[in-house]
């Protein structure tokens, strides 16, 4: 069993002002082992070195100061944690994270993000809008009746949380998507900022109250005894009209008291005085938690969240990778990792319920999914997070890796590796592939495991060797893919450099009948996709059109992601403004040949649609609606 040694720096306190002072490396410091199993690793390629993804550790002793060993969760009480330093970690990637702009996710793909999710060890998901449409409702029930009821050995199940506006519908509506968890919760919101109040709501700030007010009542006596409400907009709201409402919804049995930078306006100083002063002058307030959801318009949403905690929130409002409307929320990565590095020292001994060690896999599964790449510079998770290119940098690396690394790579999933571990290549069976897709978090039946088999020794007869990210482009392509209206069965292309391309396509409908069609264009992509349109007769427009290779070489896997918006006016509810808003539609495709996995992607895109239209009423949208998902 391989150990790998880092020299952890020791803490000096400062004895003139009491507080701890910054960590300083001693030569002094005792090295301390790591040791991990060589059992159960994943491979995955980041830019500058090879790792492998680790979910199985030995118990190493003695432990550094943010190790893999993970302090006990409380247990759960909706108002109240018995251990005053533990900080519950809220994820929206299910809701917030799905209002990017293209960023859709089917029903499968949700239930499946869900599970990682309480893999990972988040204490709330949040997982949709339920009153958007009859799709959400289903995702939010499904996870709720299947996530929401997966209790671990230690009791663990995460809480199951449903948004709504504050009316009686909507309340009504996650109620009964939410109601089948062990542990359901309800989140309602009202704008409580001036500016809100008198564009959007154009309402008095004592209407606004007795709406929160009789809403908070109304969602506990559906029978939840678990109800978050949120002030909309409170980063810019008035300190003494948000005591008041927040007091009443207390009194009216709010057990959450969610406080957003809705526009992300605040400093980081500004964000923790807030919470200390809604923590000092709040009636009852001290009966109930305080949440922090932070945006990253001005680039501080990690910030804010820590200084709120800091200050006294014991719940943090998160999505993986940061993702979310306009430049995103929160990154859990990022608060957790800080939390976990410097909460014993600078934030007052805070700690949370992670198992870090699945962060990257959640991180890439959400990347796949909804087709959203995180930059290479990302902190935690991007390519370039440990990788090293300055010679002084090399040679600190080389002579300790603490010299320029703060976070071992094992803490988060990975473990650096040169082509060790099982390499699964054209040779390996449907044991060895299963048992790795089970390591990356799929869990598949038999009949998803053949088709994926099926394309894993395809690929596998053209690559030496077929990687993580190989594997996971697959699943995505084969099995996360929205209900088949249409699949391609066979594309044939004919281009040059002296005339128009022309491409010929088969498609297979619902109803298993073949559709063949020909058209030219101006290349490849674009014959095929007038060809599919000859096919699927259904108006769109192509928004966006990005291709990414997932690995290196020539014999490499490209994904490609399309954006489509269709003519016809799909609309969905906007679950902060209230409006209708037009729907944009997402598709995926893998593949060796870049115009296979192309038209894929395409024909992917087309089947959201077409299923959004059969499951939800078209609305045109008003004037003053946006695109948004």
């Amino acid at each position: 069993m391989a150990s790998s040694l880092l020299r952890i720096p020791t803490l000096s306190s400062s004895t003139t002002t009491g507080k701890p002072s910054l960590p300083a490396f001693s030569s002094k410091s005792a090295p301390l082992s790591f040791r991990f199993s060589p059992s159960r690793h994943r491979s995955v390629s980041l830019r500058g070195e090879s790792f492998r993804l680790s979910c199985s550790v030995s118990d190493p002793s003695p432990l550094p100061p943010h190790s893999l060993r993970r302090r006990r969760r409380p247990e759960y009480i909706p108002n109240r944690i018995s251990d005053p330093n533990y900080v519950r970690v809220f994820d929206t990637t299910l809701r917030d994270g799905e209002q990017s702009p293209g960023a859709t996710l089917t029903s499968k793909e949700k239930l499946d993000i869900a599970r990682q999710l309480a893999k990972l060890g988040v204490d709330i998901i949040e997982a949709g809008f339920p009153a958007a449409s009859k799709d959400d409702f289903e995702a939010v029930k499904t996870i709720a009746e299947t996530v929401g009821n997966s209790v671990d050995e230690n009791g663990y199940v995460p809480v199951i949380c449903g948004l709504s506006r504050c009316n009686k519908k909507d309340i009504e509506t996650a109620w009964e998507a939410v109601k089948y968890a062990k542990r359901p919760r309800i989140h309602t919101f009202i704008a409580t900022s001036d500016i809100h109040l008198e564009y959007k709501l154009k309402k008095s700030k004592e209407q606004v109250i007795e709406i929160a007010r009789n809403m908070v009542k109304f969602a506990r006596s559906l029978g939840c005894e678990d109800v978050e409400f949120s002030p909309e907009d409170a980063g810019r709201s008035e300190r003494e009209f948000l005591y008041e409402i927040l007091g009443e919804v207390i009194k009216a049995g709010a057990t959450t008291l969610n406080i957003p930078d809705t526009v992300g306006i605040t400093l980081p100083s500004e964000f923790g005085q807030l919470i200390a002063d809604l923590k000092a002058n709040t009636p009852g307030i001290e009966n109930v938690i305080i949440s922090t959801h932070c945006q990253n318009d001005l680039g501080l949403s990690t910030a804010n969240t820590l200084s709120g905690a800091h200050s006294g929130a014991r719940q943090v409002e998160v999505t993986i990778n940061g993702i979310g409307e306009r430049a995103g929320n929160a990154s859990l990565e990022e608060v957790v990792m800080a939390i976990k590095c410097r909460g014993d020292h600078l934030l007052g001994g805070l700690f949370t319920g992670i198992d870090t060690r699945h962060i990257v896999m959640t991180s890439k599964m959400v990347e796949e999914y909804t087709g959203m790449h995180t930059q290479p510079h990302k902190a935690i998770v991007g390519a370039n997070a440990f990788a090293h290119e300055s010679g002084i940098h090399q040679d600190g690396m080389l002579k300790h890796k603490g010299t320029y690394e703060i976070i071992c790579p094992e803490e988060i999933g990975l473990e650096r590796s040169h082509d060790a571990g099982i390499v699964l290549g054209k040779l390996s069976g449907r044991h060895a592939l299963k048992g790795r897709l089970t390591e990356l978090g799929y869990e598949l039946d038999d009949e998803q495991l053949s088709t994926i088999f099926w394309r894993f020794k395809t690929v596998a007869e053209q690559k030496k060797r077929v990687t993580d990210a190989d594997i996971i482009a697959l699943v995505s392509d084969e099995v996360f893919q929205p209900e088949a209206v249409w699949k391609l069965l066979d594309i044939q292309i004919t281009c040059g450099t002296l005339g128009l391309s022309t491409a010929t396509v088969k498609l297979a409908g619902a109803d298993g009948k073949e559709h063949v069609a020909c058209s030219m264009g101006t290349g490849p992509v674009d014959s095929a996709y007038k060809a599919v349109n000859l096919i699927v007769k259904e108006p769109t427009t192509l928004l966006e059109y990005s291709m990414n290779s997932v690995t290196e070489g020539i014999d490499a896997i490209a994904t490609t992601r399309v954006l489509i918006r269709g003519n016809n006016n799909y609309t969905s509810t906007n679950a902060i403004t209230g409006e209708e808003v037009e729907r944009t539609f997402s598709g995926t495709g893998a593949g060796m040949d870049i115009v296979v996995s192309s038209v894929k992607a395409y024909v992917g895109a087309l089947n959201k649609m077409l299923d959004f239209k059969e499951n939800s009423p078209t609305k045109v949208p008003s004037q003053k609606s946006k695109v948004l998902v």
